[in-house]
């Protein structure tokens, strides 16, 4: 009988490290397991914010080609509208009159239309120049303080936060010094 006492605390004794081996082992391949399920379930979530992202830029922007073939438009518009004679808007003519009204309203409705899906006519007189939303044509000495748009050539146009054309500016590059010197800027 003690033999067997013996004897039966001698294989618990043997058995209790192999046991703590597997455990230790299960316990290692679980914490991988449980590694390569996080990152995995972070790689969707990854993916379907990328995917998500990507699908809002295409709402936003989906019009970007076919606003750059209507800027042409516009600024043709705005031109023949700054070509007309400033005595039609007063003159006995009805039909110059009306023809200048029409060119008017034309003009509002296209910017009103622009405007409802996110496309801004950007550069204005008096405006910083923004190298994001200008392109310096020119600069010329003036009164106002460098680096202010003086003139607009031809308007830009921004489409949300995306630039679809720089409007083409004029640039004060400050008072000139004593000397009649210019003052350049960097812009």
């Amino acid at each position: 009988m003690t033999n067997e006492t013996d004897a039966q605390p001698e294989t618990d004794n043997a058995a209790a490290p192999a046991a703590a081996l597997d455990t230790s082992a299960l316990e290692a391949e679980l914490a991988k397991a449980r590694d390569d399920m996080l990152r995995a379930l972070a790689e969707v979530e990854n993916t379907r914010r990328r995917a998500e992202r990507q699908a809002n830029d295409a709402r936003a922007y989906a019009i970007d080609r076919f606003a750059r073939d209507l800027l042409p438009v516009a600024d043709t518009l705005t031109r023949a509208l700054e070509a007309a004679p400033t005595g039609w808007r007063e003159s006995s003519e009805e039909g110059l009159r009306n023809l200048l009204a029409g060119l008017e309203l034309t003009e509002r409705v296209m910017m009103e239309a622009f405007e409802r899906h996110g496309l801004k006519r950007v550069g204005a007189v008096g405006e910083a120049f923004d190298p994001n939303l200008h392109q310096a044509v020119v600069q010329t000495p003036s009164e106002q303080p460098a680096g202010t748009v003086l003139l607009v050539m031809q308007p830009g146009y921004v489409l949300g936060d995306r630039t679809l054309r720089a409007a083409m500016v004029s640039v004060s590059a400050g008072a000139a010094n004593p000397q009649g010197h210019r003052v350049d800027i960097k812009v």
